[in-house]
């Protein structure tokens, strides 16, 4: 049982019952509002787990942040998935900003929160994970969130350059317009926090950077704070090029997703040679995000899997077993000996 004050109550149930129906679903008990209380009817184990998700969900709302049946999913999800998760991790996140709508944008899972206490804890952040995780937008919100406290006097936000499987050819107009086409995913992440026009502004004021890796060679840059997307595109000089960019009072995130590289086979990604090389080193910290972790349409995160799944039973027929020893097999030909 668990009990709730009548204004509370109201965004605890969700709109028509929405939340209670879905922690039913997931725990299988059924809850029922009585005189200002939730009684919950099921096994002891299920019932507890039940009682404790409903105080969890009570103080968030009390702290400010309502849960909508999306967000109890999302953390209840990955909490399943983790050895050690706990949806109170995601669901007592802080906010990390407002969006010019007045959105929260908070963590909605628990590698998410992981990622944000990460964010804040640490100089340098390495993020990688499959698409839709959220790992450049919580960068991009954490970042927006430090200018806004002034704990950083501008943003500086990079990508490498390089074509997703495409030979685009030439690119007409100057050089902002030629590279605009790679940087426009950062642009759509702005326009969706802080609105088209306080971007525009804060990068006629100086205060916001959005350019090619390659043009950060030579510079030393002091409180800002810096984002690299995309950086399993870039090359290990690259990437410690970026790396030693920084200057007093900076920040930096490095994020990227090791599935989907556009450097040749044979070069090396500069992301998973540098977290080899830093992981461990005080003032450094990596988080991994998981296909739980993906807050896009739900498809997303089965399409992740399915493509996973492939690429893993490719990998078990390249490799076939001999007496003896492992034989690789490259092309569908096996290999010769010598």
């Amino acid at each position: 049982m668990v009990e709730v004050d009548g204004p509370e109550l109201g965004h605890l149930v969700g709109d028509r019952d929405a939340n209670l129906r879905l922690i039913e679903s997931k725990f299988g008990v059924t809850i029922v509002p009585r005189n200002g209380r939730l009684q919950i009817f099921g096994g002891n184990e299920e019932a507890q787990a039940t009682a404790d998700l409903l105080s969890t969900l009570l103080l968030a709302i009390r702290q400010g942040s309502v849960p909508s049946p999306g967000d109890i999913d999302a953390a209840l999800s990955s909490a399943n998935a983790s050895s050690d998760g706990d949806a109170a991790e995601a669901l007592l996140a802080e906010t990390l900003v407002l969006t010019h709508r007045g959105k929260p944008i908070r963590p909605r899972t628990v590698g998410q929160a992981r990622y944000v206490q990460h964010l804040r804890k640490s100089d340098l952040t390495f993020c990688v994970g499959p698409a839709g995780t959220g790992k450049t937008y919580l960068a991009m919100a954490a970042a927006i969130g430090a200018l806004k406290r002034n704990e950083v006097t501008r943003l500086v936000l990079t990508r490498p350059i390089v074509e997703a499987g495409e030979q685009l050819g030439f690119l007409p107009g100057d050089m902002l317009d030629k590279v605009d086409p790679y940087l426009r995913p950062l642009y759509d992440a702005l326009h969706d926090i802080i609105g088209p026009d306080r971007t525009r502004r804060l990068r006629d004021h100086g205060s916001l950077e959005i350019v090619p890796l390659a043009y950060m060679r030579g510079r030393t840059i002091n409180d800002a704070y810096m984002v690299l997307d995309e950086a399993q595109n870039a090359s290990p000089a690259q990437i410690k090029m970026f790396l030693t960019r920084m200057g007093f009072g900076s920040r930096m995130v490095v994020t990227g997703d090791m599935t989907q590289s556009d450097l040749p086979a044979s070069s090396e990604s500069g992301l998973a040679h540098a977290i080899r090389v830093l992981e461990g080193v005080k003032g450094v910290r990596v988080s991994r995000l998981q296909p739980q972790d993906i807050v896009r349409h739900d498809l997303v995160q089965r399409i992740v899997g399915a493509y996973a799944r492939s690429e893993e039973s490719e990998r078990q027929v390249l490799t076939v077993p001999e007496e003896g020893g492992v034989t690789e097999i490259e092309d569908s030909q096996q290999t010769q000996p010598q």
